[in-house]
């Protein structure tokens, strides 16, 4: 007799909280090793966050976490033990990357488990074919439905044959026909390797009856283990929903074990909704076709169908959100019109994604939608706290959506919907993801608001028994009605006892598939090797990252356009907008002597390239209306007596008013207005009493180097490039992290045995290429558009150049870290480069004057050294020679900056 297996998992008083909350307490499981094991339980309870700990990518608090015969604490076991494990997340393709295609999105899976090019081919083919995509591998991921989502996230799972599956709902929110076909090829795919476990989170009790052994969670807490045959005989439950509602505590059960809706009756023959010959066309793609109901008022009308088959644009039609190409939508007989705000408050929709205010919290986003719909003050408080009873929202009510777990945002979602009382309500998928209990809670208040308010219900689901227990529903697939019928008419129709079977005929018909037809095959299993361990270092991993993200550049017009023309722009922006040059500047003289000699002096001003003379001053009234105005920037007074004064020799004062709002242009015009006052009294005195009156006098002769003629574009442009090669390339770097976070394909950095070196720098390679493009674009522009002279070597700025552009894309990297938001991300970058090359890198005042921690901060920051490299070699004739110090200064701080973002950046979630 051969001792069991041991098990593939082993958890040890397993306790994990999220601040106050505890999402594991506790726990002690031993996970049986080759076998399909199901974790069922409640939202919220912690079955997504034991799957994480498993799979590695969160890190232990308290308790022992063993996988594949190690400790999960020891980074060393974790990267050995990783290419044994295949980890996929909750959420419709949350592991995928939306703008690769299927091929693409295999192919990068494969590289990041150290697959050839070959390899890769051959891997790919075996799953596709298995999962029937071959036909849609050139497919973007962003453009399958979700069960094709979810077989993709399947593949790319198993590219590197595990050991060890971990699923988090993985047919969550996919249609049954779609569910099928995933759970045939995983039972398919066990067969084949019978040395993989496998354990999946599920909220589709259906499907954990086909389970080998099932784990029951409340609160935290293990409620039970076992066979589905056990649990049944332990609790007397005729099903799983069932026998899972007895192992609750009893404050957990609801009202009853099981929900009855009783038939409708006696109402109304009004009907609420009406849709007559509804089309939808998105340019050649047709996403509903000539769709025709009636719905009647109190009525529950159920809309099922394939997943992509146009439930959703059917819903955003009858709310007025999508105007249809053809047909008419109608509500309560009239036409459905957006304008139309009386009838649009009869009506509550709730969308099948979140769409409700992440930054508000329960409460907020409650109050809010109540006065979006102009309850009466008075009455909002009472009504939110009763929306708040009853979809048990009371402990979270300070919470903000983001951090609740998926079934309690479908409640305050709901909550939302019904806020305002409506007539009718239009719910699109609002179950998916939730737990049984709350499901059934859900359904109960459906059940009152129809039965006992008359409000009629519209709402599309994929759980089979939620169909059931509405009056009529629709079968939909590719944009058309298949049939409409009561539950029990359809499945007759088709003579099966569920309806699920009967539904799975209607989509194989329509899709022009049959039962006779050939199963896709499990791919064919390769040959038993032991898993070698990955190594340290791989170049093939860290080109996968940044091939990954050249990709997703190409692909994303907003970031593409500001990594090549953003730079470019804000060139031809700041150059031509920053000019401290003054130049036909507008003055104005209030003459008080009106003599020829205070007329010479005018002149003398106006004669000069600098200012430009607009018309006579009279009052001082009209001197600060005209300044007042921005009609003018100086203003010379000229005192009475001025010509008579200045032939006596005595004392005479000119005033000059300057417009200081703008403090340094007026200290320029300031040493304008003085000099040319001195060259005319020299001018006149020689004039009153010849060159003798000027002997032995001393004159300070000024000349400029490197910028004869004192342009100020000629300093502004090369100080502009170091500025730009700083912002745009950091902020696309922290785009590149806080984008994964933010999309959840962090995970794969989780899970797989990347490290952070291969990680960061796989990433930072396309955009250091991107920065050295705009280099060469922004050199070409400062020389053919702005004129700007370039006297140095071109070698050494352009090494320079490539030297600033790996620090300024590490310094995106460290502040992506901190950041998980893509918006906050962005601002904060912004400011964090901003500021510091503005004020601390010589760009306007020398770091030499700087003080204290000013020039500490500007010594150290690269910027400080590549703008001295640029004006160098556009004005001063830098050669290689004088650069080299500054190349050095700055590649010093490449390391330090990119070593704290790999000190900072975290390999499991925490």
């Amino acid at each position: 007799m051969t001792a069991p297996a041991a098990p593939v998992a082993q958890v040890r008083n397993l306790t994990l909280r999220y601040g106050d909350v505890t999402a594991l307490d506790d726990v002690t499981l031993d996970i049986p090793a080759g076998r399909m094991v199901g974790l069922i339980g409640p939202d919220g309870v912690g079955k997504s966050s034991l799957l994480s700990l498993l799979a590695g990518a969160r890190v232990i608090q308290q308790g022992e976490v063993q996988v594949l015969g190690g400790d999960m604490r020891d980074a060393g076991h974790r990267r050995q033990a990783g290419p044994r494990i295949a980890y996929m997340p909750q959420g419709l393709g949350k592991n995928l990357y939306p703008t690769l295609s299927v091929q693409e999105n295999l192919d990068f899976f494969g590289s990041l488990f150290g697959h050839d090019k070959a390899e890769r081919a051959r891997r790919s083919a075996d799953l596709l074919g298995a999962t029937g995509m071959l036909p849609f591998r050139d497919r973007p991921a962003a453009k399958l439905s979700g069960g094709m989502k979810q077989k993709l996230g399947l593949c790319c799972a198993l590219i590197h044959d595990p050991d060890f599956l971990i699923l988090d709902e993985p047919t969550t929110g996919v249609d049954p026909l779609a569910r099928r076909q995933f759970w045939d090829l995983i039972a398919r795919i066990s067969r084949d390797r019978p040395q993989m476990s496998v354990i999946t989170a599920t909220a589709y009790m259906e499907e954990a009856a086909h389970f080998d052994w099932l784990v029951a969670m409340n609160a935290g807490r293990v409620l039970a283990t076992g066979t589905p045959a056990e649990l049944l005989a332990r609790t007397g439950a005729k099903n799983l929903d069932e026998a899972f509602i007895a192992l609750l505590p009893e404050a957990d059960r609801g009202r009853d074990a099981a929900l009855v809706i009783p038939p409708r009756t006696g109402g109304s023959e009004e009907i609420a909704i009406e849709a007559e010959g509804l089309t939808q066309r998105f340019g050649d793609f047709t996403a509903v076709d000539n769709v025709s109901f009636r719905i009647r008022r109190g009525e529950i009308f159920g809309f099922l169908g394939s997943n992509g088959c146009g439930k959703t644009t059917t819903m955003k039609m009858l709310t007025g959100l999508l105007e249809p190409t053809e047909g008419r939508a109608k509500l309560f007989g009239h036409e459905v019109d957006a304008r139309d705000l009386a009838v649009r408050r009869r009506v509550g929709f709730m969308s099948q994604a979140f769409s409700l205010y992440s930054e508000l919290t329960v409460l907020q986003n409650l109050e809010l939608h109540a006065r979006l719909f102009a309850m009466p003050e008075a009455a909002i408080p009472g009504r939110v706290q009763a929306m708040i009873d009853r979809f048990g929202l009371g402990a979270v009510t300070h919470s903000l959506p983001e951090a609740l777990p998926l079934g309690i945002r479908q409640r305050l979602s709901l909550a939302v919907a019904m806020i305002h009382g409506p007539e009718i309500l239009i719910l699109d998928e609002p179950t998916s993801g939730v737990d049984p209990v709350a499901r059934n809670a859900f359904w109960r208040i459906l059940a009152e608001l129809s039965r006992n308010d008359g409000v009629t219900i519209f709402v599309s689901t994929h759980f089979m028994n939620e169909a059931e227990w509405c009056d009529r529903i629709s079968l939909m697939h590719a944009g058309k009605v298949l049939v409409s019928d009561t539950a029990q008419a359809i499945a007759a129709s088709k003579g099966h006892a569920t309806l699920e079977a009967a539904f799975i005929d209607y989509l194989e018909e329509a899709i022009g598939e049959s039962e006779a037809a050939p199963a896709p095959q499990a791919p064919a299993p390769a040959a038993p090797m032991a898993a070698a361990p990955p190594a340290r270092f791989s170049m093939r991993r860290l080109l996968s990252y940044s091939q990954l993200e050249s990709l997703q550049l190409q692909r994303d017009p907003i970031r593409l356009a500001m990594a090549l023309i953003g730079s470019l722009l804000l060139m031809i922006v700041i150059g031509y907008g920053i000019n401290m040059d003054v130049e036909n500047l507008s003055f104005a003289a209030l003459d008080r002597d009106r003599t020829t000699t205070s007329r010479d002096y005018i002149e003398n001003i106006a004669g000069s390239r600098y200012f430009h003379e607009q018309p006579a001053l009279t009052v001082y009234d009209d001197l600060d209306a005209q300044m007042r105005a921005g009609r003018i920037a100086l203003a010379v007074e000229i005192p009475p007596g001025f010509a008579a004064d200045i032939a006596r020799g005595r004392d005479v004062e000119v005033g000059a008013w300057y417009d200081g709002a703008a403090p340094q242009r007026a200290n320029t015009v300031q040493g304008y207005v003085q000099g040319m006052h001195a060259d005319w009294i020299q001018r006149h005195i020689r004039e009153s009493f010849g060159p003798a009156a000027l002997a032995g006098n001393f004159e300070l002769v000024t000349r400029y180097r490197y910028n004869p003629d004192v342009r100020s574009i000629i300093a502004i442009v090369p100080a502009v490039i170091p500025i730009l090669l700083l912002i745009i390339p950091a902020m696309l770097t922290t785009l590149s992290v806080a984008r994964e976070r933010e999309l959840g394909s962090i995970i794969n950095f989780y899970v797989t045995p990347v490290t952070r070196f291969e990680f960061l720098i796989g990433k930072q390679l396309p955009y250091i290429a991107i920065g050295m493009l705009n280099f060469f674009l922004m050199l070409v522009m400062a020389r053919m558009l702005f004129g700007v002279p370039f006297s140095g070597s071109l070698a050494g700025f352009t090494l320079a150049a490539l030297v600033y552009v790996t620090a300024t894309t590490a310094l995106g990297f460290l502040v992506s870290v901190f950041i998980a938001s893509q918006v906050a991300a962005l601002f904060a970058t912004a400011l964090l480069t901003l500021i510091p090359a503005i004020s601390y890198s010589g760009l306007i005042d020398p770091v030499s004057s700087l003080a204290g921690f000013g020039q500490v901060i500007g010594t150290i920051y690269p910027t400080t050294w590549f703008v001295t490299v640029a004006r160098g070699a556009f004005s001063k004739a830098f050669g290689l020679a004088e650069m080299i110090q500054p190349m050095l200064a700055m590649a010093l701080a490449v390391p330090v900056i990119l070593g704290a973002a790999m000190l900072f950046l975290k390999k499991q979630a925490r």
